[in-house]
């Protein structure tokens, strides 16, 4: 899966930096109320239980994540999101995939289209990046949770597609994205626990970022994951260790 581990390194990294408990509450309860759109039971909803996952590893707390699910389904503010994607080139002709929950379209694009010219890149129009990337279920083991073989059983024996060590000595279990849930059922029943499960967008290839470019398409992606409205950002650079 070339370019995955690198995007999810870059993920790892942009979240231990990032401080701002008040914006990370702010994106994570947002997920959850979209999740709970489709059922309030996190039992029966796996979208749901995975976004009180993410919720809970963020220590946010638990009458935050009540209040959001009650926004959901009506018991508290109405809340009205609409599911956004957009697409764009950053510097070194690095593709960058954007997902959006927004209630104010007009404000959100603005702002996307706003840090790619900051950072000489450009937004473009649908569709002229997607077909870069294809859509994987993706789920994180860390270090030290299971063995090798417990992990590689339950993962097949879920429908998992690959499965392969990330450089912390964790697991990225990979799977088609129908797949996702009865691999994280497999891995719930052999007692494995995983710290992040998702639809990811992974490259199709990538694309390698050096010098200056590679400090503008990290300014790029920090601005863009920064900003409220997004909750996802992939991208197929492949900026080398040393530049990061």
């Amino acid at each position: 899966m070339s370019g995955h581990s690198k995007w999810h390194n870059i993920r790892l990294k942009k979240g231990k930096m990032d401080a701002d408990r008040g914006k990370l509450f702010t994106r994570l309860a947002r997920e959850i109320i979209v999740a709970a759109k489709g059922g309030p039971n996190p039992e029966t909803n796996i979208t749901l239980r995975n976004a009180i996952a993410k919720a809970r590893q963020a220590s946010m707390p638990q009458d935050n994540i009540k209040r959001a699910i009650d926004r959901a389904t009506g018991g508290g503010d109405s809340a009205a999101y609409e599911d956004l994607t957009y697409e764009g080139y950053g510097p070194g002709g690095a593709a960058v995939l954007i997902n959006c929950w927004t209630d104010n379209k007009q404000r959100t694009v603005s702002d996307i289209r706003s840090y790619f010219n900051k950072t000489g890149g450009r937004l473009a129009e649908s569709g002229s990046v997607a077909y870069l990337f294809h859509s994987k279920g993706v789920v994180i083991v860390d270090p030290g949770v299971s063995t090798e073989d417990k992990i590689t059983e339950a993962a097949i024996e879920g429908g998992a597609e690959d499965i392969q060590p990330t450089d912390d000595g964790g697991f990225e279990i990979t799977t088609e994205p129908a797949d996702l849930e009865s691999v994280q059922k497999a891995l719930d029943d052999a007692g494995v626990a995983y710290s992040s499960a998702e639809v990811a967008m992974i490259p199709l290839n990538t694309v390698t970022v050096t010098g200056k470019e590679a400090g503008q398409v990290m300014r790029l992606l920090d601005m863009i994951e920064e900003h409220d409205d997004v909750q996802q950002v992939f991208t197929n650079a492949d900026i080398p260790d040393d530049e990061l």
